[in-house]
Protein backbone atom coordinates (compact mmCIF):
# COMPACT_ATOMS: atom_id res chain seq x y z
CA UNK A 1 0.00 0.00 0.00
CA UNK A 2 1.06 3.43 -0.84
CA UNK A 3 0.53 6.48 1.30
CA UNK A 4 1.47 9.77 0.88
CA UNK A 5 4.73 11.66 2.43
CA UNK A 6 3.14 13.20 5.49
CA UNK A 7 4.78 16.99 5.66
CA UNK A 8 4.32 19.88 7.77
CA UNK A 9 0.89 21.39 7.34
CA UNK A 10 -1.18 24.04 8.32
CA UNK A 11 -5.19 23.67 7.80
CA UNK A 12 -9.06 24.48 9.21
CA UNK A 13 -10.10 21.64 11.10
CA UNK A 14 -14.01 20.12 11.89
CA UNK A 15 -14.76 19.46 15.07
CA UNK A 16 -17.14 17.07 16.47
CA UNK A 17 -17.29 17.80 20.02
CA UNK A 18 -18.55 14.08 20.94
CA UNK A 19 -16.86 11.74 23.35
CA UNK A 20 -16.81 7.72 23.04
CA UNK A 21 -17.06 7.72 19.34
CA UNK A 22 -17.17 4.35 17.99
CA UNK A 23 -15.61 2.68 15.02
CA UNK A 24 -19.26 1.80 13.98
CA UNK A 25 -20.52 5.81 14.50
CA UNK A 26 -17.11 6.23 12.12
CA UNK A 27 -18.23 3.91 9.65
CA UNK A 28 -21.07 1.36 10.18
CA UNK A 29 -20.98 -2.46 9.69
CA UNK A 30 -23.06 -2.39 7.00
CA UNK A 31 -20.38 -0.53 4.38
CA UNK A 32 -17.54 -2.92 5.33
CA UNK A 33 -18.22 -5.18 2.36
CA UNK A 34 -15.49 -3.85 0.22
CA UNK A 35 -11.45 -4.99 0.78
CA UNK A 36 -10.25 -2.12 -1.04
CA UNK A 37 -9.27 0.87 0.88
CA UNK A 38 -11.00 3.09 -1.57
CA UNK A 39 -14.69 4.64 -1.64
CA UNK A 40 -15.41 4.73 2.30
CA UNK A 41 -15.36 8.15 2.72
CA UNK A 42 -18.58 8.54 1.65
CA UNK A 43 -19.98 6.93 4.41
CA UNK A 44 -17.85 8.12 7.20
CA UNK A 45 -19.94 8.95 10.11
CA UNK A 46 -22.75 7.94 7.73
CA UNK A 47 -25.85 7.77 10.40
CA UNK A 48 -24.78 11.52 11.66
CA UNK A 49 -24.65 12.49 8.43
CA UNK A 50 -27.46 11.32 6.76
CA UNK A 51 -31.08 11.07 7.98
CA UNK A 52 -33.19 7.97 7.68
CA UNK A 53 -34.51 9.24 3.94
CA UNK A 54 -30.72 9.61 2.96
CA UNK A 55 -30.71 13.40 3.67
CA UNK A 56 -27.73 15.35 4.95
CA UNK A 57 -28.22 16.74 8.46
CA UNK A 58 -27.32 20.35 7.86
CA UNK A 59 -26.14 20.50 11.67
CA UNK A 60 -23.38 17.67 11.48
CA UNK A 61 -20.16 19.26 10.83
CA UNK A 62 -19.13 17.49 7.82
CA UNK A 63 -22.00 19.00 6.20
CA UNK A 64 -21.21 22.68 7.56
CA UNK A 65 -19.69 24.54 4.81
CA UNK A 66 -18.43 26.48 7.56
CA UNK A 67 -15.59 23.46 8.63
CA UNK A 68 -12.96 22.03 6.38
CA UNK A 69 -9.39 20.92 6.28
CA UNK A 70 -7.37 18.02 6.87
CA UNK A 71 -7.80 18.10 10.40
CA UNK A 72 -10.89 16.07 12.76
CA UNK A 73 -11.19 17.21 16.40
CA UNK A 74 -13.17 14.61 18.08
CA UNK A 75 -13.98 14.38 21.68
CA UNK A 76 -12.23 11.75 24.28
CA UNK A 77 -11.77 8.05 23.61
CA UNK A 78 -12.21 8.01 19.76
CA UNK A 79 -12.26 5.22 17.60
CA UNK A 80 -13.05 2.75 20.55
CA UNK A 81 -15.25 -0.30 20.19
CA UNK A 82 -14.06 -3.15 17.20
CA UNK A 83 -10.51 -3.34 16.09
CA UNK A 84 -12.57 -2.79 12.27
CA UNK A 85 -9.11 -0.97 10.17
CA UNK A 86 -12.39 0.14 8.01
CA UNK A 87 -12.73 3.01 10.73
CA UNK A 88 -8.81 4.52 9.86
CA UNK A 89 -9.49 3.67 6.08
CA UNK A 90 -12.58 6.02 5.77
CA UNK A 91 -10.82 9.18 7.44
CA UNK A 92 -7.83 8.81 5.22
CA UNK A 93 -10.16 8.59 2.55
CA UNK A 94 -12.44 11.22 2.83
CA UNK A 95 -9.18 13.57 3.48
CA UNK A 96 -8.29 13.92 6.89
CA UNK A 97 -4.50 13.89 7.73
CA UNK A 98 -4.61 13.95 11.46
CA UNK A 99 -7.08 13.43 14.33
CA UNK A 100 -6.96 15.10 17.09
CA UNK A 101 -8.33 13.89 20.70
CA UNK A 102 -6.93 13.46 24.23
CA UNK A 103 -7.56 9.14 24.06
CA UNK A 104 -7.36 6.82 21.25
CA UNK A 105 -8.79 3.54 21.99
CA UNK A 106 -4.89 1.54 21.20
CA UNK A 107 -6.16 -0.44 17.88
CA UNK A 108 -7.57 2.79 16.41
CA UNK A 109 -4.38 4.38 16.83
CA UNK A 110 -2.22 1.77 15.33
CA UNK A 111 -4.42 1.03 12.60
CA UNK A 112 -4.55 5.12 11.84
CA UNK A 113 -0.63 5.18 11.93
CA UNK A 114 -0.21 1.98 9.43
CA UNK A 115 -3.01 4.17 7.11
CA UNK A 116 -1.10 7.55 7.38
CA UNK A 117 -3.40 8.68 9.40
CA UNK A 118 -1.67 10.97 12.47
CA UNK A 119 -3.33 10.55 15.80
CA UNK A 120 -2.35 13.71 17.67
CA UNK A 121 -3.20 13.16 21.42
CA UNK A 122 -3.53 16.15 23.51
CA UNK A 123 -3.99 16.84 26.87
CA UNK A 124 -8.34 17.18 28.11
CA UNK A 125 -7.52 21.20 28.44
CA UNK A 126 -5.84 21.98 25.43
CA UNK A 127 -9.02 19.81 23.22
CA UNK A 128 -10.91 21.97 25.08
CA UNK A 129 -9.27 25.17 23.82
CA UNK A 130 -9.06 23.64 20.44
CA UNK A 131 -12.53 23.39 20.41
CA UNK A 132 -12.76 26.96 21.82
CA UNK A 133 -10.46 27.97 18.97
CA UNK A 134 -12.98 26.48 16.21
CA UNK A 135 -16.23 28.09 17.83
CA UNK A 136 -14.91 31.32 17.94
CA UNK A 137 -13.44 31.13 14.37
CA UNK A 138 -14.74 28.20 12.15
CA UNK A 139 -11.76 28.42 9.86
CA UNK A 140 -9.00 28.55 12.56
CA UNK A 141 -5.97 27.03 11.35
CA UNK A 142 -4.26 24.84 12.83
CA UNK A 143 0.05 23.54 12.37
CA UNK A 144 0.88 19.84 12.58
CA UNK A 145 4.52 19.35 12.26
CA UNK A 146 5.39 15.84 12.60
CA UNK A 147 9.47 16.32 12.39
CA UNK A 148 9.35 18.56 15.48
CA UNK A 149 6.59 16.61 16.50
CA UNK A 150 4.11 19.68 17.89
CA UNK A 151 0.14 20.75 16.74
CA UNK A 152 -0.32 24.71 17.11
CA UNK A 153 -2.97 26.22 17.68
CA UNK A 154 -2.26 28.98 14.73
CA UNK A 155 -4.58 32.29 16.35
CA UNK A 156 -3.00 32.00 19.75
CA UNK A 157 0.54 30.64 18.76
CA UNK A 158 0.12 27.79 21.56
CA UNK A 159 1.86 24.77 20.72
CA UNK A 160 2.05 21.13 22.46
CA UNK A 161 4.30 18.32 21.95
CA UNK A 162 3.03 15.04 21.00
CA UNK A 163 4.17 11.43 21.17
CA UNK A 164 4.69 8.84 18.53
CA UNK A 165 6.83 5.84 17.86
CA UNK A 166 9.90 6.57 15.95
CA UNK A 167 9.27 3.46 13.80
CA UNK A 168 5.91 4.82 12.59
CA UNK A 169 7.37 8.45 12.26
CA UNK A 170 10.16 7.54 9.45
CA UNK A 171 7.16 5.55 8.01
CA UNK A 172 5.16 8.34 7.77
CA UNK A 173 7.89 10.78 6.97
CA UNK A 174 8.72 8.55 3.90
CA UNK A 175 4.94 7.41 2.67
CA UNK A 176 6.11 3.75 4.05
CA UNK A 177 3.71 0.70 5.04
CA UNK A 178 5.85 -1.70 6.60
CA UNK A 179 6.64 -3.43 3.40
CA UNK A 180 7.55 -0.41 1.59
CA UNK A 181 10.20 0.15 4.92
CA UNK A 182 11.93 -3.16 4.37
CA UNK A 183 12.70 -2.56 1.02
CA UNK A 184 14.28 0.26 1.69
CA UNK A 185 16.77 -1.46 4.01
CA UNK A 186 16.91 -4.06 1.15
CA UNK A 187 20.98 -2.63 0.84
CA UNK A 188 21.69 -2.85 4.06
CA UNK A 189 19.75 -6.55 4.67
CA UNK A 190 22.07 -8.11 1.45
CA UNK A 191 25.64 -6.04 3.16
CA UNK A 192 24.74 -7.82 6.72
CA UNK A 193 24.02 -11.22 4.49
CA UNK A 194 27.57 -10.92 2.96
CA UNK A 195 29.59 -10.42 5.98
CA UNK A 196 26.98 -12.92 8.16
CA UNK A 197 28.33 -15.22 4.95
CA UNK A 198 32.41 -14.78 5.13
Amino acid sequence: MSIPKFETFTSGAVPVEVENIDTDQIIPARFLKATERKGFGENLFRDWRYDASGKPVAAFPLNDPRYGGQILVAGRNFGCGSSREHAAWALADYGFRVVVSSFFADIFRNNALNNGLLPVRVEEDLLQRIFAAIRRDPQAQFTVDLDHQRFTIEASGESSPFEIDAYKKRCLQNGYDDEDYLRSLAAEIEAFEKRAAE
